[in-house]
């Protein structure tokens, strides 16, 4: 009885430690829940002056796409716009490249080199290029499964002055993205095989955030923000199942959409957008007879991000408000719409990652610095802060990339296993963020 009593103890200790060690996984685009959230414990409470160690870096091209991380292995999909897109997969531990998956697609835009986040699933690797190729990966093989292209498929023509940035969605059986063409707006795939479940119609033009899953009257949803028409964009909620439209907003000042919506809890979405498009709090009130309605709870001017959403922690957003427009730095807000304080240019926060984790939040400045933040309403605190990106490596060759500056360190970071991953525009790191 002893031993079978030792025995199962055993088990449950390892089943823990191995639960334990998935829960820190970064499978996806800002994290397990996609809410900039890491179940990261222990973290480092202080710094040394120039950082915490760095344990490895690794060189890539230039661009804005992230990494993932399961299993101790990153994937990271890089790019050379000369030749294509190429898959890489790197081992967590020692940053030794293990694999990678190259394929032709060739073209320059703006803000060149690559712009989005792979989701991995099961044995399967997924992601989207800057030209459309959508393509799902065994991670065994290295090889392809299936490849589509969600803008050529559906009657896309140019590329969008951005090209395509996508960052899939995997609901249930099917991988889940947006087309944006003049015909098709959102569209889902069989995971396993790459065939069309559903699409839906287009919402107007093309804009560069991509689909997230909330929860409305205890229901998944699909939820899409679209560049709509005019000034006017469109946040749109979606039965995943068919493909239907259940509900529409249509008062979302964003004409160049970037950031999906945040699922706030109790049938509340939250979206936030650039170009002084500001925030809007929407309620989602599914009525009797099936049917949906959107009560706009409030919008505000003073707060709104450009590129990568925000972080709500204990009823407060923090996110990075510097725009073509404003130059607000970081931004705590109340979750009823109170601005609480922003750094302004003292410092500068532009276009940066946020990761909250143990209480504490680590960031990127969108330039060189990393900083160890404590998260609070009353005032903004820094814990640590060391100067860990370089600037350079921007291809200032197109006036339009030029205005957004010589250091465009945008990349979203990713956390697993005490470990951060950075990267500016031609390197990535990692980083040693907890015991």
């Amino acid at each position: 009885m002893k031993t079978n009593l030792k025995l199962i103890s055993l088990l449950l200790i390892i089943t823990w430690a191995s639960t334990n060690l998935s829960a820190q996984d970064w499978p996806q685009f800002l994290g397990p829940e996609r809410n900039c959230i890491s179940p990261q414990k222990n973290l480092l409470r202080s710094w040394p002056e120039s950082g915490p160690e760095v344990l490895w870096k690794v060189p890539v091209g230039i661009g804005y796409g992230g990494p993932i991380v399961k299993d101790g292995k990153i994937y990271i999909l890089d790019r050379d716009d000369k030749v294509g897109d190429i898959m890489r997969c790197f081992e967590l531990n020692s940053g030794e490249e293990l694999w990678k998956f190259a394929y032709d697609a060739p073209g320059s835009f703006p803000f060149p080199g690559s712009r989005s986040i792979p989701i991995l699933d099961g044995d399967y690797v997924y992601s989207c290029g800057a030209i459309g190729d959508l393509y799902c990966i065994d991670i065994n093989t290295h090889q392809p499964v299936w490849h589509k292209n969600v803008w050529k498929d559906f009657g896309g023509g140019n590329l969008p002055t951005w090209a395509i940035t996508q960052n899939p969605l995997v609901y249930g059986d099917m991988l889940i993205t947006a087309a944006q063409t003049s015909s098709t707006g959102v569209v889902a795939y069989d995971k396993l095989t790459g065939e069309v479940k559903w699409t839906t119609e287009s919402k107007g033009a093309t804009g560069y955030a991509s689909p997230e899953l909330v929860t409305i009257a205890g229901e998944k949803q699909i939820v899409m923000v679209s560049a709509g028409t005019g000034d006017n964009g469109r946040v749109y909620g979606i039965d995943p199942n068919t493909g239907n439209i259940l509900w529409e907003y249509a008062n979302f000042q964003c004409r160049i959409p970037s950031t999906g919506v945040m699922d706030i809890g109790n049938d509340k979405v939250f979206v936030t957008g650039g170009y002084n498009a500001g925030s809007a709090m929407l309620k989602i009130v599914k009525n009797v007879d099936g049917s949906y309605q959107v009560n706009e709870l409030y919008t505000t001017p003073d707060f709104g991000v450009h590129t990568l959403p925000p972080v709500l922690y204990d009823g407060y957003f923090y996110g990075q408000y510097s725009t073509n427009e404003r130059r607000d730095g970081l931004v705590c807000m109340s979750l009823d719409g109170e601005i609480k304080w922003a750094t302004k240019r003292s410092p500068q926060f532009n276009k940066g990652s946020l990761i909250l984790a143990d209480g504490l939040m680590l960031a990127t400045d969108g330039f060189k610095t990393l900083y160890l933040l404590d998260p609070n309403p009353d005032e903004f605190k820094v814990i640590s802060s060391a100067e860990m990106l370089n600037q350079g490596g921007v291809d200032n060759s197109n006036g339009m990339t030029n205005f957004g500056g010589p250091t465009q360190n945008w990349a979203p970071m990713a956390l697993a296993e005490g470990k951060l991953l950075i990267r500016d525009q031609g390197t990535m790191y990692c980083l040693k963020v907890a015991e």
